[in-house]
């Protein structure tokens, strides 16, 4: 079923009007993860809650509670849960956001004021903080929403909506709200849900865009190394005492090769080999081993192979070392021994792999590792925190009405896509409500999301918006 043509065309006829709207989003500098920024956080609820009950939308702020953040203790952020439309002859769409960003300062290395949206006539470039993650995509919703009530038109299907404020720092409280709505049954904000779909992600590049149905987990881990009760001279003590940096260092060059390979024994194992239908998904993609050369700047591909490369990010593990604390890293050359030093590295995970399945094997061979050294140091190995990985069957019909929007939409086929990265509530609402669920990306690759300049390209905010109103309508005419 083909969106309306008066819907195209008044999000054409009102795109300055929705930019400015984005503008007033970008300004409430909505820091999930900054104590001091916590009042414009649900500044911006009230902002958003506002904008939704403007344009038919019922809603409901939910109360999640209290957090303590760098000692001080905090209200969390409301959840936003909206609904409009009951009609029992429409399938019902429940739509996921987020309304708070990443921290960001000038001074960080932004060309512009971060909480200014800047638009740059000459490229289309619609600049701020929160312009692409994720405030561009929610405001794509409103835009729908209002473009159909203006012309008094019937939404095509039901919608449920629930938008939350801590997306950027943990998404605390929202598991537990959503397990809560699901056990109340017909009472619940989620009852009688079809699919859910989720912008909150990008295209692989500038060039196509994509519908996402995988997403890696996470575990991250901290090995701690001490020693000594004080930093120490090097002068007086070197080779005299085992030092925990020395250690660590040994430990941290055990866990990943260079050529991507994980050392630690039966991760990698877990993964099966990708088929020939799989490998025809990555082979299609418009994605080059030029492309990440041009997104990292240097020609350091771990292979020539465009699949290989491609599958290390989307269907592979990969273990990353992050970054030791407690060690000497200023200007000059001072000549310590430190007493403790923390080693932080994570894996990122795939199906079937999980962080129960994960955690100890890391345990074990971290631990085996350390005794091998015979050092008289002290190990200590925490996880940090840890995510289930996602994937979705790319074959369901809320796929199939996203692939056929976006050929209407863009006038070409979507690349299929898996993230390497993690966004922990696709999971939550994949099993709780135990429905298919869509990530369906507004911006590209090169939106600098939790970078400085981040931007939204003009034409992805209203061609994206159309997509998404677009993407309802062919929902409601799939057969499911």
């Amino acid at each position: 079923m083909a969106s309306p043509p008066q819907f195209l065309q008044f999000v054409d006829q009102n795109a300055d009007k929705f930019i400015a709207r984005l503008g007033e989003a970008v300004a409430i500098p909505s820091v999930s993860g900054d104590g001091t920024r916590r009042p414009d956080v649900f500044r911006m609820a009230a902002w958003l809650d506002s904008q939704l009950k403007s344009l038919g939308v019922t809603t409901k702020l939910v109360d999640l509670g209290k957090h303590v953040m760098d000692g001080q203790e905090l209200p969390l952020p409301p959840a936003i849960l909206g609904r409009i439309g009951d009609d029992p002859k429409k399938k019902t769409v429940l739509v996921y956001g987020h309304y708070d960003v990443q921290p960001a300062n000038k001074s960080d290395g932004w060309d512009t004021e971060p909480f200014q949206l800047v638009v740059d006539e000459k490229t289309g470039r619609l600049i701020g903080r929160g312009s692409t993650d994720d405030k561009g995509p929610i405001l794509g919703w409103l835009n729908v929403l209002e473009a159909h009530k203006s012309l008094g038109l019937d939404l095509p299907v039901n919608m449920r909506f629930c938008f939350e404020g801590m997306e950027e720092n943990g998404s605390e409280g929202l598991d537990d709200l959503i397990k809560s709505e699901v056990a109340k049954g017909k009472d619940g904000w989620f009852d009688g849900v079809d699919c859910v779909c989720i912008s909150d992600n990008y295209w692989l590049n500038s060039r196509t865009p994509c519908i996402t149905y995988g997403l890696r987990g996470l575990v991250y881990f901290k090995l701690t190394v001490s020693g000594p009760t004080r930093d120490l001279h090097s002068g007086v003590f070197g080779r005299m005492v085992h030092e925990p940096m020395t250690d660590l260092v040994q430990l941290m060059s055990k866990l990943v090769a260079s050529d991507g390979t994980i050392l630690v024994p039966g991760v990698d194992d877990m993964v099966s080999i990708a088929d020939a239908e799989e490998r025809e998904i990555y082979e299609k993609l418009d994605y080059s081993v030029k492309d990440v050369e041009d997104a990292v700047g240097a020609p350091i591909t771990l292979s020539d192979d465009k699949v290989s490369v491609i599958m290390g990010r989307m269907r592979m593990p990969s273990l990353s070392l992050h970054g030791i604390e407690g060690a000497f890293y200023g200007a000059g050359a001072k000549t310590v021994i430190p007493a403790s030093v923390s080693g932080k590295f994570s894996i990122r995970i795939v199906p079937p792999q999980t962080p129960e399945k994960i955690e100890p094997l890391v345990v074990q061979y971290v631990q085996q590792e350390f005794a091998k050294l015979k050092s008289k140091n002290k190990l200590k190995i925490e996880n940090l925190h840890d995510g289930r990985p996602w994937m979705a069957d790319w074959k369901h019909w809320n796929y199939e009405a996203a692939r056929r929007a976006t050929e209407a939409i863009y006038k070409r086929s979507p690349d299929l896509t898996r993230e390497g990265g993690s966004i922990p509530v696709t999971l939550t609402f994949a099993e709780s409500l135990g429905v298919n669920v869509l990530l369906l990306p507004m911006g590209r690759g090169d939106d600098g999301a939790h970078s400085t300049n981040e931007k939204l390209d003009r034409s992805n905010f209203i061609e994206g918006s159309k997509l998404l109103g677009t993407y309802l309508y062919e929902v409601a005419a799939v057969k499911a």
